[in-house]
């Protein structure tokens, strides 16, 4: 069973109590108005079974996540400048692998953009290691959900077809052209472009129709490796994360050409908390030049609409990094980079990334977390911080803290005999850095940390017997 922090369990009480009805903090009692001179006031008439007024809820507060700008605004918002884009009419569900079938909010909301019940979703098992079952899977919790999903037999490990012959049938490609949907199963990302791209990078008849169903106004949804085709540049047969830090990323081996559906200017990542993998993200985005990067995790998903405007839902959430500001010490052969800037997104939040401004959930309105009254006290650090979700706590544990940084390592076998180079995390409260804490759960959305990452020399063996 997990144990939650004295700050939590604070944050829980006052919460319990908001849900009581029971007042969490002292208020003044209303005053009366003063008599008018030489007139008797006459004592008040009792109201009869007086019903109080509802309370409005409070106005949705906006905050701006970008580098050196994160201003607070009630209402509207202030446009950025942003790399232009192909203009499209659909939208894109974008989920971090591992969907469980009965996530009601993300098979919902697929069904609801592709058109509500009966809509035709063209299934994609390209990726899949066993193509037929990943696809008779993910139809059925389509069709569950109210769809009319079908199988599009275009994947390189499906028996008995030839899948290049396949993806230039012009007749499978007239069927996804009527669809209403898209949907891209999990797997490996390299088998969905070698499938669906030709040898000379141009598109297949078949990926021409998905284009055109996205474009008009349809859903392309897409899990795990149907989520990394989402963005321009993806990444193929990668090195874990710690080797990838300490060596380096080699564009053409550990990153490949994606589909970009979301726009050239966005690097996307999946299985990002569980796994740690927003550690890869920043040296891929910087290899790349991406200045923003969205990662989101399992049993999760970020909706992408036609105005970029981003809503997390599902599970968990996702991270946005932002490389506007981040520099690099080129004398310092290791990997390092300073003033990057990470937020985490919770379900529920919506991020724009045109005017890159951000709404808390509804159950964190007013939730906006005191930086004068933290509740945590003492060093915030983490030994593992690529462990899963060892960033997120880390974040959440200092945004409400008093301390002003935490600090998280990336290491590699604590046994070994061998000195390792590893990794210094150090996460930085700004001025910009904005907390909010859910009034109903133990959830936080957490804005604008300063990230600086450096190499560093572990002695081991890390520890030895008593």
């Amino acid at each position: 069973m997990k144990l939650l922090s004295p700050a939590k369990l604070a944050r829980f009480g006052l919460a319990l109590l908001a849900a009581l009805g029971l007042p969490t903090q002292g208020r003044e009692a209303p005053k009366q108005p003063a008599p008018t001179p030489g007139r008797t006031t006459p004592p008040p008439m009792p109201a009869p079974n007086p019903v109080p007024a509802p309370t409005p809820p409070p106005a949705p507060e906006t905050v701006r996540i970008v580098a050196g700008a994160a201003s607070t605004l009630h209402g509207g918002s202030a446009a950025i400048a942003t790399t232009p884009v192909a203009q499209t009419q659909g939208s894109l569900v974008i989920i971090g692998g591992g969907l469980r079938g009965d996530n009601a909010d993300v098979w919902q909301r697929i069904v609801k953009l592709a058109g509500g019940r009966g809509a035709r979703i063209a299934v994609f098992p390209s990726a899949a290691g066993n193509p037929e079952r990943s696809a008779q899977t993910i139809i059925g919790y389509l069709r569950k959900w109210g769809a009319d999903a079908f199988l599009v037999p275009v994947a390189i490990r499906l028996n008995g077809s030839d899948y290049r012959k396949a993806a230039e049938d012009q007749a499978l490609a007239e069927k996804i052209r009527k669809a209403d949907g898209i949907y891209f199963a999990g797997g490996d990302q390299g088998r969905i472009t070698k499938a669906l791209v030709r040898e000379d990078g141009t598109h297949t008849a078949v990926l021409e129709a998905v284009w055109a169903v996205y474009r008009r106004g349809g859903v392309v949804a897409g899990s795990s490796a149907g989520a990394a085709i989402m963005s321009s540049t993806m990444f193929s047969n990668p090195k874990a994360i710690l080797s990838m830090l300490q060596t380096g990323i080699a564009d053409g081996r550990e990153l490949a050409p994606g589909l970009g559906f979301i726009g050239d200017d966005i690097f996307v990542d999946q299985h990002l908390l569980v796994r740690g993998r927003f550690a890869r993200m920043i040296p891929a985005m910087m290899a790349k030049g991406y200045q923003i990067g969205l990662g989101i995790d399992e049993d999760s998903a970020m909706v992408v609409n036609a105005q970029r405007e981003v809503e997390i839902i599902g599970y968990k959430g996702a991270m946005l990094i932002d490389l506007t500001r981040a520099e690099t010490d080129k004398e310092n052969p290791l990997f390092n980079v300073q003033n990057a800037v990470i937020s985490y997104l919770d379900r529920g939040d919506k991020f724009n990334i045109a005017t890159r401004m951000f709404i808390p959930s509804s159950d964190k309105a007013g939730g906006r977390l005191d930086p004068t009254r933290p509740l945590g006290r003492g060093a915030v650090f983490s030994n593992d911080v690529l462990g899963n979700s060892a960033v997120v706590d880390l974040m959440e544990r200092l945004i409400d803290s008093d301390q002003a940084e935490a600090i998280g390592i990336a290491s590699g076998n604590p046994r070994t005999d061998k000195t390792e180079t590893g990794f210094e995390f150090r996460f930085t409260k700004t001025a910009e850095s904005v907390g909010y804490v859910s009034a109903v759960a133990d959830a936080y959305s957490i804005l604008n940390i300063r990230l600086d990452i450096r190499p560093i020399e572990l002695y081991r063996p890390l520890y030895k017997y008593r």
